[in-house]
């Protein structure tokens, strides 16, 4: 498959048991093929990307001082603000790359339980507070209400994901209800001079969690994918669609059948009036951090040993730079 498919999820989200199956087999198709696909009729309210990405706008729009007030005390912590050039993302792939051309908002859960699930030892490092800003009006509540938004369409999707890999509808249920995902607002401002060799946007790297949810700007400067035949493909987006795709995580609980792909964001050309800022909401979903990732291999031998949730995101988080055991 050389392009990311687009999927209407109304006649799954409306419809019987058979709409269900029949969509998710066009999920499994897109995620065998190319790891991506983008969705319509998703149910989300045009107005929670709407609101945030307004909100988000006027955040980065601040001077540099303003915005750092709303960093963690320790840059390592994955909440609040991080400023342009503390992250190369190739670097979770094993790669030496120049620091990415972006700054970004990390958000963690917000709807956080006081049980020992969320307030235990090991809880703890998983759902850490958010750090919010005080300018501008409103960033706060729609951060919040579009974090909600998603959590739900992953139930939708994590559903399909199953029908997809033939297995019981409900079965991931109980293993993304209490998630430790988290969600980034990343910003990829003007640039004002030439990047350095090999300096991206973002550079090339695979997702390591299970879903990604993306909503993006369709500027000049934005996502490509890299097709099984060895092919960069630019991703269009729009803003009421959602382009998702697979990590290393649901890729490995798939042994292999779903595809987690390597992807990227370009530089803008320098040209006056195409060398614009761009914005991208992504949303990353994580089982829960109890859960054991066990291959799904009802025929054939697993690839993987059987590995927990939150150990692995550990994994991955310390080769980026974010720290994996700070403390509430």
């Amino acid at each position: 498959m050389e392009h990311v498919p687009l999927i209407d999820l109304a006649p799954a989200r409306a419809g019987g048991t058979a709409d269900r199956r029949r969509i998710a087999g066009l999920v499994d198709q897109a995620c065998v093929e190319i790891g991506f696909f983008a969705i319509t009729g998703h149910g989300v309210p045009d107005s929670v990307g709407r609101d945030l990405r307004d909100a988000a706008h006027r955040f980065f729009a601040q001077p540099l001082a303003v915005k750092r007030r709303a960093s963690p005390a320790d840059e390592r912590t994955p909440r609040g603000y991080h400023a342009l050039g503390g992250e190369a993302l190739s670097a979770a792939n094993d790669a030496v790359a120049p620091t990415d051309l972006k700054e970004f908002y990390h958000v963690g859960p917000v709807d956080v339980g006081d049980d020992g699930y969320y307030t235990g030892a090991k809880g703890r490092q998983f759902f850490l507070p958010n750090i919010w800003p005080d300018e501008p009006p409103g960033f706060r509540s729609a951060a919040i209400a579009y974090y909600r938004a998603m959590h739900q369409l992953v139930g939708v999707l994590m559903r399909l994901t199953a029908l997809g890999l033939g297995i019981q509808e409900t079965f991931f249920d109980d293993k993304v209800n209490r998630s430790i995902g988290t969600m980034r607002l990343n910003y990829y401002p003007r640039q004002v001079r030439p990047p350095l060799p090999g300096q991206l946007r973002a550079g090339a790297h695979t997702d390591y969690g299970g879903l990604t949810i993306l909503n993006g700007e369709d500027v000049p400067g934005g996502l490509q994918v890299l097709t099984r035949s060895g092919r960069w493909i630019d991703v269009r987006t729009a803003p009421d669609q959602f382009v998702v795709n697979i990590g290393d995580l649901l890729m490995r609980w798939t042994n292999d059948r779903w595809l987690s792909t390597m992807h990227r964001v370009v530089n803008p050309p320098l040209a006056e009036g195409r060398n614009a800022p761009r914005l991208s909401i992504a949303f990353f979903n994580h089982p829960n951090w109890d859960v054991t990732i066990e291959c799904l291999a009802p025929a054939g031998e697993a690839r993987y040993a059987p590995v927990m949730s939150g150990d692995y995101r550990d994994l991955k988080y310390a080769k980026t730079g974010l720290a994996t055991t700070t403390p509430v």
